[in-house]
């Protein structure tokens, strides 16, 4: 069994930043494809970021130019950059592992942390 856990979330200001990070348990932590999720209440949960094995990025439209995913796996952690928060991007953020590509289903999740734009 695969554990994520997320920490990093918090409250901050509209424009403000945020850099949120996920430790993986696994020792393949190199070789998998990783994903940033997040969900408000009454919604369904919905993809923000992804990156692969080899570092490769994707995005959802509306967080591109703002945010940046990145992974180091020397210290078996994947992060989520956020820059000129908005409103709208108040949810809770779960980190995922995929169960091969970036494109497959996601398998593993972390708990999820909070994070609450004000404006």
């Amino acid at each position: 069994q695969v554990q994520l856990v997320e920490s990093g979330g918090g409250l901050v200001q509209a424009g403000g930043s945020l850099r949120l990070a996920c430790v993986a348990s696994e020792s393949s932590f190199s070789a998998n494809a990783m994903g940033w999720y997040r969900q408000v209440p009454g919604k369904q949960r919905e993809v923000v970021a992804r990156i692969t094995s080899g570092g490769n990025t994707n995005y959802a439209d509306s967080v591109k130019g703002r945010f940046t995913i990145s992974r180091d796996n020397a210290k078996n952690t994947v992060y989520l950059q956020m820059n000129s928060l908005k409103p709208e991007d108040t949810a809770v953020y779960y980190c995922a592992r995929y169960s091969s590509g970036i494109y497959s289903l996601p398998i593993y999740w972390g708990q999820g942390t909070q994070v609450t734009v004000s404006s």
